[in-house]
């Protein structure tokens, strides 16, 4: 299916059109390719003006058709119908379902809640689920369904240290789940984080790879 893919640069937008698809798989880096429809660039596509080699040149540093539409692409946005929405919403849906299925419990029992009683509280709080990672917008999800079913997420402390030398790329990993952080003289980085118990594993494979194993990590027993 065709759509618009566009790009705003200064004053000027750009436009091309693409499948709608190879475009999203391109743009969540699944995918090499782009299938554009047609060889042009546009100023507005539903009039037909097409941008010039000189504000192609001007806005994208270059007139080659093939890297501009890389860039308007991956650096801006995809238009998609609302099949496309839907089935997006649906995922995400059952995403933050089978989430709370694995982490979740009733902090009364301390046992996990069925599937069916966590579909049926997300759909009575009319939670708002976003197009973003699951684990960043948890603690948003389980405060608007608390109130109709009783619930917390299983969560560990961890104690981390960085090398140095590492401390640059495993920042971005650590960020969304830490507590407290501590540079120390010789550049390295200790932070305590909080995370999910399902998520540690993944956690874990993500800092390992960026560190090369060389992070030393404890476990904090919360009273």
């Amino acid at each position: 299916m065709n759509t618009t893919a566009k790009i705003r640069k200064g004053s000027k937008t750009f436009e091309i059109l693409v499948d709608m698809n190879d475009a999203l798989k391109f743009k969540k880096g699944e995918s090499k390719f782009i299938t554009c429809e047609t060889d042009k660039v546009f100023t507005d596509i539903k009039k037909g003006n097409t941008a010039s080699k000189s504000e192609l040149e001007t806005a994208f540093g270059t007139s080659d058709f093939n890297e501009i539409c890389k860039i308007i692409v991956k650096y801006g946005e995809v238009l998609v119908n609302q099949e496309h929405r839907d089935e997006e919403k649906e995922k995400k849906f059952k995403q933050v379902v089978d989430f709370l299925s694995r982490n979740a419990i009733d902090p009364k029992s301390g046992r996990p809640h069925s599937a069916e009683r966590l579909k049926t509280a997300l759909e009575q709080a009319h939670v708002n689920i976003k197009n973003v990672q699951i684990e960043n917008q948890i603690e948003e999800i389980i405060s608007q369904i608390n109130t109709i079913l009783p619930i917390k997420v299983e969560t560990k402390k961890i104690k981390i240290k960085i090398p140095a030398v590492h401390t640059g790329k495993a920042y971005g990993i650590l960020a969304q789940y830490k507590e407290e952080e501590n540079w120390l003289n010789d550049g390295s980085l200790e932070v305590i984080i909080k995370i999910p118990a399902g998520l540690i594993m993944d956690f874990y494979d993500k800092l390992n790879s960026v560190t090369h194993w060389s992070a030393l990590t404890e476990e904090i027993k919360e009273k």
